[in-house]
């Protein structure tokens, strides 16, 4: 086995992060259409949404916002199977073609403190080819917070507690990425600007 086939995955796995509001998600629902239109082989998975089936599944918990309230261990635990599961899927459908794009954060903001979203034990599973930051003026990021009524948020801090969770995500990515020697990119999201976003996002595919 030489270097590349230890560090990386068969499929190319890129992490999507982003601060909860920063648009990340519709970004990433575009990049898929438009791969699909362009016959590019890639598969979206979310990582919260593995967390939480798991812990649904075994009565843990009842909805995403309690995941970042669960215990350290719990969490944990959570991580390490959503990190398997998603390669394993990937690696059923994809193969040794196509992307992986993981819909994750780089930091999660629990009552204790912050959490990295992609510690050792989850990198060693998606051995990320590069980590993408989304990121969004703070301001606008703080306005779709409040505005979104279906999650808890009254714990970010509105824009200057956005500013400092940005800062930390970039840290968080790097040391990620430290691992694996995955690229570090940041992709700004505009306001009513996803569209472009999202063909930044395809460039960077097409170069990992």
């Amino acid at each position: 086995m030489n270097m590349a086939e230890r560090l990386r995955n068969s499929f190319k796995v890129v992490v999507v992060t982003g601060v909860p509001g920063v648009g990340k998600t519709t970004v990433l629902s575009i990049a898929e259409k438009k791969a699909r239109e362009r016959g590019i082989k890639l598969k979206v998975l979310n990582f919260g949404d593995f967390m939480l089936n798991k812990a649904v599944a075994e009565g843990l918990l009842k909805n995403r916002d309690e995941i970042r309230r669960a215990s350290l261990r719990q969490q944990l635990e959570l991580q390490s199977y959503a990190a398997k599961a998603m390669v394993e899927e990937a690696s059923r459908e994809l193969g040794t073609d196509g992307f992986l794009i993981i819909d994750t954060h780089a930091v999660v903001r629990t009552p204790v403190g912050l959490l990295p979203g992609l510690p050792k034990h989850v990198v060693d599973e998606l051995k990320p080819d590069a980590i993408v930051l989304i990121e969004a003026d703070p301001r606008e990021v703080a306005a779709r917070q409040q505005k979104d009524t279906t999650r808890y948020r009254a714990d970010f801090g509105g824009e200057e507690g956005v500013k400092l969770l940005m800062e930390q995500a970039r840290m968080a990515a790097f040391s990620s990425a430290t691992l694996y020697g995955s690229i570090v990119t940041t992709i700004i999201n505009r306001e009513g600007k996803a569209e472009e976003a999202a063909e930044e996002l395809l460039r960077v595919l097409e170069k990992v």
